[in-house]
């Protein structure tokens, strides 16, 4: 067996090159030392993969997300939470998870969600008074949601490196999402009232009130109701919801009378950079997995964890630990696109459903993601909000807790994730 690319790529990773160009050399050095096969192959493996047609679906979302930036519809979710959550102690903070819930069915992406919010709630709550370490590590810890709420785009990834139903994982989402959403927002509620956090506002918003906000995000929520129900119904595949997602988005911000024609241009950079930054990362590990596979490294791999143990619950454990250490070093697209197609196999194996499995690997990386040494959400909100890493990390202790007891939870429980999709597809 070569193991050549796989030095390379380790290497590449831990001397700072960017993911993708370590994936796509490594697996070009195959192509180059093998002589089994020309080297053009590898550029036909790097193209191949755009031909899917479920891959569309990436754009799709993330166009879908930055057209409402720009209608105006993230303002008025951000409204929203905060007539309903406002009221309470640390009542900002919880408007910060509640966002993030909201924003889940609409940005679907950990990254845009911590970056946003990073730009628009962590100055409010710093000018309210709140610690900005505090306000930072809520930020990152609660843009967690937003990959698990549908249509996360890592369920679509998922999805299509592991062949499981998209359909399935976005129904499998939202019951865990809602959990994590309630678990973040008691943690919040019990910091508020250590660190003694004072309400957005001195008494509830009157209902009237309350029902204004609502009428402003009401379009907006309807979307995640809309995908779900739309691919249950058989109206439209998953790619096709994410046109009918960009198109309403489209509509509403006319009819509000806030998406205006020059914003054609910065929606369509913004979706462009965006998207060729994920597409880039799946090509290159497209030609690597195909390295993977003529040297049977994920069969050898799947060959060695059953030989450590074939019980489901302790090969979870197993792979939730190797998942946690990988999302730490390697961002959690790359990861998600690398790792599928080892380990999806293999807890197939034992008995462990791949809908099941596919939340609790997104839910794992992305949560590597707000860890050190090289968490990307951490980085992301830190060089947003000028944050030090040091507090940072003292601050997101309590969310520690919270995320890894939900993924524990979400792990040996499956029926949380299960119950939603077997009643609907049954």
């Amino acid at each position: 067996m070569t193991i050549a690319p796989l030095i390379i790529l380790l290497l590449g990773i831990f001397i700072g090159i960017p993911v993708a160009f370590a994936i796509g050399m490594s697996a070009l050095s195959f192509f180059l030392i093998s002589n089994a096969m020309p080297p053009e192959i590898f550029i036909q493996r790097m193209v191949a993969v755009t031909h899917s047609f479920p891959l569309l679906a990436i754009p799709l979302f993330v166009m879908t997300g930055v057209v409402m930036n720009y209608a105006g519809i993230t303002s008025r979710m951000m409204n929203f939470a905060e007539a309903m959550t406002g009221h309470w102690k640390g009542g900002l903070a919880q408007v910060n998870v509640l966002l993030s819930t909201l924003l889940g069915g609409v940005s679907g992406s950990a990254n845009a969600d911590a970056a946003m919010q990073s730009k628009v709630l962590v100055p409010e709550m710093t000018h309210r008074g709140y610690d900005p370490a505090f306000s930072t590590a809520l930020t990152a810890s609660s843009s967690i949601i937003s990959v698990i709420i549908p249509p996360g785009i890592g369920l679509i990834l998922y999805g299509f490196m592991g062949d499981v139903s998209i359909g399935r994982l976005f129904l499998a989402g939202i019951v865990p999402g809602v959990m994590i959403c309630a678990a973040m927002m008691i943690a919040v509620a019990v910091q508020s009232r250590r660190l003694k956090l004072r309400p957005a506002f001195d008494a509830p918003m009157p209902w009237p009130n309350r029902a204004s906000a609502l009428r402003g995000a009401f379009l907006a929520l309807l979307v995640p109701i809309g995908i779900v129900l739309g691919i249950r119904l058989g109206y439209f595949t998953p790619t096709e919801a994410g046109g009918m997602a960009v198109l309403f988005a489209i509509i509403v911000g006319i009819v509000q009378r806030e998406l205006r024609l020059s914003h054609i241009r910065p929606i369509l950079e913004q979706t462009m950079q965006a998207t060729a930054v994920i597409l880039f990362v799946i090509c290159a590990a497209n030609a690597f997995g195909f390295y993977m596979t003529w040297e049977r490294i994920p069969a050898m791999v799947a060959q060695t964890m059953l030989t450590l143990t074939k019980n489901p619950y302790l090969l979870l454990l197993l792979i939730n630990f190797l998942l946690i250490l990988a999302g730490m070093f390697i961002e959690g697209s790359a990861a998600l696109i690398l790792l599928t197609p080892i380990l999806a196999p293999v807890v197939t194996q034992v008995g462990v459903d791949p809908v099941h499995f596919g939340i609790v690997m997104v839910l794992n990386l992305t949560i590597a993601g707000v860890t050190p040494p090289l968490g990307t959400l951490m980085f992301t909100t830190c060089s947003i909000t000028g944050v030090p890493i040091s507090k940072f990390i003292k601050a997101s202790v309590p969310f520690y807790i919270v995320l890894f007891g939900m993924l524990l939870l979400l792990t040996f429980v499956p029926q949380i994730s299960l119950w939603l999709p077997n009643l609907q597809f049954d």
